[in-house]
């Protein structure tokens, strides 16, 4: 039996009407408080603030980036046996929660170590690497890491150790959910990667 064309339009329009009224519910901060301190604090801190080298400071990142990070865990796309486990067990609605409680946090401040290298990737951050063209970090983060909202995600006081494990798994094919890095982590050799990620982590 064939439905009505007005029938089907407003079918089409109340779950148009759905969906964007998903997309524009306000999160609910004391849920995603709730559920952050059961899913992630053992790894990122009561604050979002990471102490493991090993685990990224999540604190004050932009929601939107965080969303799409747990949704490509839960998919696969990026891939993490542990953080699939975890992703998997929240809905849109959960991550959507946790990520904006996260932004309300506040990011603590990192610093360099390196002395010998930081210059190296302040050069690189702030200006690329013209002979491989290696865009400036500093034109998609921002010149002080605060990164883009909704577009790319904050830099500025992650721990270096991180943020070069990410850069080389961009480069060596490992992490595959951002093609844009993978084109500029494929031009890097080692010591820029560690050199930008000491730089990154005394942005503030």
């Amino acid at each position: 039996m064939k439905l009505p064309v007005s029938l089907l339009c407003a079918a089409a329009a109340a779950a148009l009407s759905f969906s964007a009224h998903a997309q524009s519910a306000k999160p609910d901060l004391a849920k995603g408080a709730a559920l952050y301190g059961q899913v992630c604090v053992a790894c990122h801190a009561a604050d979002g603030n990471s102490s493991t080298p090993a685990n990224p400071m999540l604190a004050q990142q932009h929601p939107e980036y965080l969303v799409k990070q747990l949704q490509e865990y839960k998919s696969g796309k990026r891939e993490n046996p542990i953080m699939k486990g975890f992703a998997s067990a929240l809905s849109d609605d959960d991550m959507r929660n946790i990520a904006f409680w996260l932004a309300d946090q506040k990011a603590k401040t990192g610093f360099a170590q390196d002395k010998e290298l930081v210059r190296l990737g302040e050069r690189i951050y702030r200006g690329g690497i013209a002979e491989r063209q290696v865009a400036a970090c500093a034109g998609c983060h921002s010149p002080n890491g605060a990164g883009i909202p909704s577009q790319y995600p904050r830099l500025a006081g992650q721990h270096a150790e991180y943020t070069a494990a990410q850069l080389t798994a961009f480069r060596d094919g490992v992490r595959k959910n951002n093609a844009q890095m993978t084109g500029v982590a494929s031009k890097m050799n080692d010591r820029e990667i560690r050199a930008v990620s000491d730089y990154i982590a005394g942005l503030r």
